[in-house]
């Protein structure tokens, strides 16, 4: 099979992405598939890397000189990569594409749009579920709709808030009542351009910073809880491991936490109850369906001491990293990495053919 894995990107978390794929070919059955990896330079450049170097990857030192350029080809017909070499174009047909892109330009539909346009079967979530699952604002709309609780939330926009800050941050507040608040950019995932915010001079600056990550922010409820993660993979029929519990040493699951930090304790299984265990994987299934989501996602929610269950987010294209948790809970369940990477492959196949 003529795997594509594309990799890299040009958004804020185009270091997650070297360090996810680079775990992906270190555990990758070669025997199996015939790679071709593209890594999107934080430019945009698309590349193809003749020489597969998992650690220059996940250095993000990959790119240099001599690789050419290399594009998906938007033809059903063809179903093809372009490569452009110094003398002649290549043709390379591709069987079915892993895209490890995290954020804007591999998480948010982007990407999914133009592998539908070239017929290529791809592992993950569709055009519509991801760009919506990106939007955490329409995420919560959604959610909404089910009976999963999630945090209470504000949403304030770029426009209105360079108009008159204070009656956004007012408006804001009247609805959640009481501080501390959390405050995210809807569209960036990774924990980047989270902060907290524990008055209106913090909430302020937060909002300030958050505001030149996304023109969508959302100010959100508190929850004093355990962090507690779910896998989920599959189709139709889709099933959920065993919730994971994460420990940060900081003070929330940070960017640096996340990625640069593995002092954060891992917990699996979660330490809750038989009954809390079996509500969040129900309520994970419950979000993933409902966002329409396809082969995989990893669903968030905290648990309190009163053994409330209150979902907070999911990510389509969840971290692989050797720290991450959704390689890590199938992992538990008896399903080895690289058997995790065939199994999404194959939904991917599955889903593309019907």
């Amino acid at each position: 099979m003529k795997l594509l894995v594309l990799f890299g990107g040009a958004s804020s978390e185009h270091e997650v992405s070297c360090l996810s794929v680079a775990s992906i070919l270190r555990n990758i059955d070669r025997d199996k598939y015939d790679l071709y990896v593209i890594g999107i330079t934080k430019k945009g450049e698309w590349k193809l890397l003749n020489d597969i170097d998992e650690d220059k990857i996940e250095r993000c030192q990959w790119d240099n000189n001599e690789l050419v350029n290399a594009v998906i080809i938007p033809d059903k017909v063809s179903k093809s990569i372009a490569v452009f070499n110094k003398d002649k174009t290549d043709f390379i047909k591709i069987d079915c594409c892993f895209p490890v892109l995290h954020g804007s330009g591999g998480e948010d539909g982007t990407i999914q749009g133009l592998l539908e346009l070239a017929g290529i079967p791809y592992v993950g979530c569709g055009v519509a579920a991801s760009a919506n699952t990106m939007d955490k604002s329409i995420t919560k709309i959604v959610v909404d709709t089910t009976n999963v609780r999630q945090a209470a939330y504000a949403l304030a926009i770029k426009h209105e808030y360079k108009k008159d800050k204070h009656k956004v941050m007012k408006n804001a507040m009247e609805k959640l009542k009481n501080f501390p608040v959390f405050i995210k950019p809807c569209s960036s995932g990774s924990s980047v351009g989270v902060h907290k915010a524990i008055d209106m001079q913090s909430l302020e600056q937060s909002l300030d910073e958050a505001f030149n990550w996304d023109n969508k922010v959302l100010i959100e409820e508190f929850i004093n809880g355990r962090e507690v993660e779910v896998a989920v993979m599959g189709n139709l029929e889709p099933v959920a491991s065993i919730a994971g519990e994460i420990a940060p040493t900081q003070e929330f699951y940070t960017y640096d936490a996340k990625y640069k930090d593995d002092s954060s304790a891992l917990y699996i299984p979660a330490r809750i109850s038989d009954k809390a265990m079996k509500e969040l994987r129900e309520n994970a299934v419950t979000v993933y369906t409902a966002m329409g989501c396809r082969g995989l996602s990893r669903v968030d929610f905290f648990c309190t001491d009163t053994e409330e269950i209150i979902f907070n987010e999911i990510n389509t294209i969840p971290g692989f990293t050797s720290i991450s948790m959704y390689p890590k809970l199938f992992g538990h369940g008896g399903i080895a990495y690289s058997e995790l990477i065939d199994k999404l492959i194959s939904l991917a196949l599955e889903e593309h053919n019907g």
